[in-house]
């Protein structure tokens, strides 16, 4: 008994979705179940900093002109009174997609150091961010898709 070509074929797809299944890259072409029909709100929280407001901090600045220039930090302990932590979030669809933390420190009210993560270079770098997650790439046209190499491959003949 053997098994004709086209359902060897069939019974080979079906073991490869099956198998795909566990895959974390399938919810990136198929939409999980619990997020249908739920809309999620794009959400930036905190302090956006770019590159060219830390290139304009010097030691010896005081905290008014820190906050002239990185405006309020988001987190200002009163156990650590000589550092401001300015942190930053960007969640799409309920995914933490970017986040960044800077932080600058006092000695005698003065900035005497800062310290963070690389920041993006100017506004202009930030609204080229912006019009690329607005703008997503259009697919070739030659790209048929998961579901159209499948149904490609029952095409061919043996």
């Amino acid at each position: 008994m053997s098994l004709d070509p086209l359902c060897a074929r069939a019974l080979c797809a079906a073991a490869l979705v099956v198998a795909a299944a566990g895959c974390s890259t399938l919810e990136t072409y198929m939409p999980v179940v619990t997020s249908l029909g739920v809309y999620k709100i794009d959400v930036n929280q905190g302090n956006y900093l770019s590159q060219d407001m830390v290139d304009k901090l010097k030691v010896g600045m005081t905290r008014p002109q820190v906050r002239t220039v990185l405006g309020t930090p988001l987190v200002s302990s009163a156990f650590h009174d000589n550092r401001w932590d300015y942190v930053y979030e960007y969640s799409r669809q309920g995914k933490v997609r970017e986040h960044r933390g800077f932080t600058a420190y006092f000695v005698d009210d003065k900035l005497a150091r800062w310290e963070g993560d690389e920041m993006p270079q100017s506004v202009v770098e930030l609204n080229r961010v912006a019009s690329e997650r607005l703008l997503k790439p259009e697919p070739s046209a030659d790209d048929k898709g998961f579901f159209g190499r499948i149904l490609d491959w029952f095409k061919r003949t043996p």
